[in-house]
């Protein structure tokens, strides 16, 4: 028992290491979409609620995560910001365009022109919806200071959202990677489902 507990990371261990880790891949991910940083919080959320500093790894959980997720939100936003002003343009700029539909830009300036900076709260809870808003925000040149008063409580919404469905998984079993698995199956349910969905319609429409 002795030589199985010490194999096992004391709690302290898996904090240092685990919350930075945490913070650098969501913080990425809002750069590099390509990471899936909702499973990655509803995973950390699912492992801080077994372990014994309940609530406070949970509350440690999402104040990381949309920490991470405002630094990264605003990191892009500032250097798509420099594209804007610039004469030349950026290629973080060009990025942006290029990962938006002309459609979907359109309907994010007119959200955008209708509900102002509330329009990216939801856009950070729709999956694909960040971009889009943010290439809006760009577009219209909206200051750097008025993007992050909205985009705070956006990367609070996020953040509490995916941190919920980790403590959803974590409290149906016993096993942590039991909840693990069902908040990645829910985590990439609500990531793709939208998309897939779209996909379904568009071709049933042909």
């Amino acid at each position: 028992m002795a030589a199985a507990a010490g194999q096992v990371p004391p709690e302290s261990t898996q904090r240092a290491v685990g919350y930075p880790a945490l913070f650098v891949l969501v913080a990425l991910g809002a750069l590099v979409p390509v990471i899936p940083t909702g499973v990655l919080v509803s995973s950390a959320a699912v492992v801080a609620f077994h372990q014994e500093s309940l609530p406070f790894g949970v509350l440690l959980v999402f104040a990381v995560a949309a920490l991470a997720a405002f630094t990264g939100d605003m990191t892009l936003y500032w250097l798509g910001h420099r594209g804007v002003r610039s004469r030349g343009g950026s290629r973080w700029l060009e990025r942006l365009r290029g990962r938006v539909a002309a459609e979907r830009l359109e309907q994010a300036q007119t959200r955008l022109d209708e509900h102002g900076v509330l329009v990216l709260v939801l856009s950070r809870l729709v999956p694909a919806g960040r971009v889009p808003v943010m290439l809006a925000c760009l577009l219209a040149e909206l200051p750097l200071r008025r993007f992050a008063r909205g985009d705070a409580p956006a990367c609070l919404a996020w953040a509490a959202t995916y941190g919920l469905i980790g403590i959803l998984g974590g409290s149906l079993f016993a096993e942590p990677w039991k909840g693990v698995a069902l908040a990645v199956g829910l985590a990439l349910l609500i990531s793709a489902g939208p998309a897939l969905w779209r996909r379904v319609r568009g071709g049933s429409a042909r």
